[in-house]
């Protein structure tokens, strides 16, 4: 019998952000493939989590996959987390789930779900959120095309950014949407330094330039 792949979310920053049935599977499989093993170790320490852990990221060769598809048809159960949230967004693991199933479309794919970033800072912004668009990282080219389809939608959407651009693309932002388009600067979800800046463009970049900008952040941005 063919082994199982599942799909763990697990916290993008509070460690007792994960459910009962993650953890509970997490110790039940034969091997976690993780983004960054020595971030997952620290989750598997704190849950007292003895399993071996197998890396796979986007740098990752055609033999790494070849390896995981193998224990999978030979009976290992498996899986698969990234450093924070849920696999598959943002991250190379739909490129694996996508191989995966292509070299054999009956190995059994399960979701675990949990954490993401995106739907959490969606969760606090108070925008319309019964559609919405995550765009990833906001593009460095053809930003005209995109701004425009987001704005003939009316849609709301949602991408990550580092703090190093975070300013930069408020102010792009700015340019392509507006000063009275409202946005939600999420940094540093449910952990210690938690800030959440929410308001018109120009206020929150003028908040942004007093304070120390530092750790993930996600944007919210309502049309």
């Amino acid at each position: 019998m063919k082994g199982m792949l599942y799909i763990v979310a697990t916290p993008i920053g509070n460690l007792e952000d994960i459910t009962v049935r993650a953890i509970r599977i997490l110790k039940e499989v034969d091997l976690i493939v993780a983004e960054d093993t020595r971030v997952t170790k620290k989750l598997m320490t704190h849950y007292d989590i003895d399993k071996h852990t197998l890396s796979y990221h986007q740098h990752s060769s055609e033999r790494k996959r070849l390896e995981i598809l193998s224990l999978l048809i030979n009976g290992k159960n498996i899986v698969l987390v990234t450093d924070a949230g849920t696999p598959g967004i943002s991250d190379p693991g739909n490129e694996l789930i996508d191989y995966l199933l292509d070299k054999d479309n009956n190995i059994k794919i399960v979701p675990i779900p949990g954490a993401s970033a995106i739907t959490t800072a969606l969760s606090v912004s108070g925008f319309k959120t019964n559609k919405f668009v995550f765009i990833g990282f906001l593009p460095k080219k053809k930003r005209s095309k995109l701004f425009k389809w987001l704005k003939e939608g009316k849609v709301t959407f949602a991408f990550y950014e580092s703090p190093k651009r975070i300013l930069r693309s408020l102010k792009v932002l700015e340019e392509h949407t507006g000063t009275e388009t409202r946005v939600c600067v999420a940094r540093e979800l449910t952990k210690m330094h938690e800030s959440l800046y929410r308001g018109k463009i120009s206020t929150v970049i003028e908040k942004l330039v007093k304070d120390t900008i530092k750790g993930e952040i996600v944007v919210v941005v309502e049309l």
